[in-house]
């Protein structure tokens, strides 16, 4: 056996994050760890890389037993971690970023064309081509996510930790990276993938491991083992399927009327974009990250002036208008980035879950302390979000947890129009059905909800009508019982436009 971690116990203060954990690894092997939003993944991982001290419990590694106190004496052991948001500079370019730490130098100097032959050199071996000149902010996230797997692979690891390996990668960049793994796994490299695409370890794992509540649930052969089975062993129960009723349409809520942005090299950012969206519907926007999608997002919601172009909300005319009135105005929004527009990370799970609330819990200009906590606490049940307390920190909340309280408290502004952008990013699959199931809820009582992700079967599974998104414009239409997955992916690559 390549790898054992034996009876792995990680305790802070009263919370016990692993609970005498057996994990095993052998070479060439991809070995996927499941389970719900704070089962322990993460911090297993973060162990195994040096990250973390386990409180109890050992590591072996070639039948050695190993400690490392820090992720410098994993990388010595040949052990590499992709994070799931990537630790890249994106002013520098490919090759810079791969060598960093570890430069080939002419005298004293950093020798740029060596470290760029180096890299032409690992990418050959390793099958994974990228030009070496080119700077990472460049970059599409498919590529960044191979920067920094052959980072890892320059640092000479054989065991490669992937967290949440395709959470920002688009269906076409996903397949990529599945076959990539692969690709290095047949040839000796060893893989431990994080993730909560249940479809994607039935294609690419050799054996899954599941985690619930810090304590395995299982590990099994993916070859005898389903999605439903994996499902229930992550929940401990079975997950009931939502149904979609027919819509049943009201007003316009939403009217986007020829809305351009200029970009800075003269290409538009948005090209004359227009769309509605009625009171109980759900319109959902495709496209590959970058198409136009997050400007569309930012002009709607205020954070994004436009050139031209008219946006009413209501009835009324909010164009230019500033965040807090649009939100006034009926809007509420789940932002596609939960960190940059959606959290204060210093702020506690109180302060975060009670944003835009103040005001409906406001007496002769005091707060409703009281009131507010009863709220918070009713998310916390409602979407099951694993947090210490209301006054921990959100910082110290899984990106899962913390993508939970904004849906809830976004859903519970109860809003005519919700923009619900990415709002299952990084959620297990328990909270991606409740999360459905509460858009659904808010569609059937009338609300209009402008649904934009990345994940094909989502916009399937909950859109009445689909949008696709290429170049900044509208590429495509169809209603759900018309879409198919291959016209919406012809659209998103530019190809058959019907704009």
């Amino acid at each position: 056996m390549l790898l054992q971690m034996r009876q792995i116990t990680k305790t802070y203060g009263n919370l016990t994050a692993n609970s005498n954990v057996d994990f095993t690894l052998r070479q060439g092997e991809i070995h996927a760890l499941v389970g719900e939003n704070g089962a322990g993944k993460t911090t297993l991982m973060r162990i195994l890389y040096g990250m973390e001290q386990p409180t109890a419990g050992s590591i072996r590694l070639h039948d050695q037993e190993v400690v490392f106190a820090n992720p410098t004496d994993a990388i010595r052991n040949r052990i590499g971690m992709v994070h799931q948001h990537f630790m890249l500079f994106p002013s520098f370019t490919v090759a810079e970023n791969i060598v960093i730490g570890n430069e080939p130098r002419a005298g004293v100097k950093f020798d740029r064309n060596k470290a760029a032959l180096q890299v032409q050199e690992l990418c050959a071996k390793y099958r994974l081509p990228i030009d070496p000149h080119r700077k990472v902010a460049d970059c599409p996230l498919g590529l960044q996510q191979r920067v920094e797997i052959l980072k890892v692979l320059y640092q000479g690891a054989d065991i490669i930790i992937l967290d949440e390996p395709t959470g920002v990668l688009t269906p076409l960049e996903a397949r990529e990276l599945l076959v990539i793994m692969k690709s290095l796994a047949s040839q000796g490299k060893s893989f431990i993938i994080i993730t909560h695409k249940l479809h994607e370890v039935m294609e690419v794992a050799d054996r899954v491991t599941v985690l619930r509540d810090g304590r395995i649930t299982g590990t099994l052969n993916a070859a005898e083992t389903n999605v439903e089975e994996l499902s229930k062993l992550m929940v401990g129960r079975e997950l009931a399927q939502s149904t979609k009723t027919m819509a049943s349409l009201g007003e316009t809520i939403l009217e986007v009327k020829e809305i351009s942005i200029q970009g800075d090299k003269g290409k538009p950012l948005l090209d004359r974009v227009s769309l509605q969206v009625m009171a109980g519907e759900i319109v959902g926007i495709a496209g590959i990250s970058g198409n136009g999608q997050s400007e569309l997002i930012q002009s709607i919601t205020g954070l994004q002036r436009i050139d031209q172009g008219q946006i009413r909300l209501n009835g009324k005319d909010i164009t230019g208008r500033t965040v807090r009135e649009i939100r006034k105005g009926g809007l509420s929004h789940i932002p596609e980035d939960r960190y940059q527009w959606g959290a204060a990370k210093e702020g506690t799970v109180l302060d975060n879950g009670t944003m835009g609330h103040q005001e409906t819990h406001c007496r002769f200009g005091f707060l409703q302390g009281k009131a507010l906590r009863k709220m918070v606490d009713g998310f916390i049940q409602q979407f099951q979000i694993k947090a210490g307390s209301q006054d921990t920190q959100v910082k110290f909340l899984s990106g899962g947890n913390l993508q939970k309280l904004i849906v809830a408290r976004e859903i519970a502004q109860n809003q005519p129009l919700l923009i619900a952008a990415e709002p299952t990013r990084g959620v297990d699959i328990g909270a991606m059905e409740l999360i459905h199931d509460q858009l659904l809820k808010k569609r059937d009582e009338q609300g209009a909800i402008l649904l934009v992700s990345s994940e094909l079967t989502e916009i399937l599974k909950l859109s009445d009508r689909i949008l696709v998104m290429y170049e900044g414009k509208i590429a495509g239409e169809l209603s759900a019982k018309d879409a198919t997955e291959e016209q919406i992916s012809l659209w998103m690559a530019g190809g058959d436009s019907h704009a």
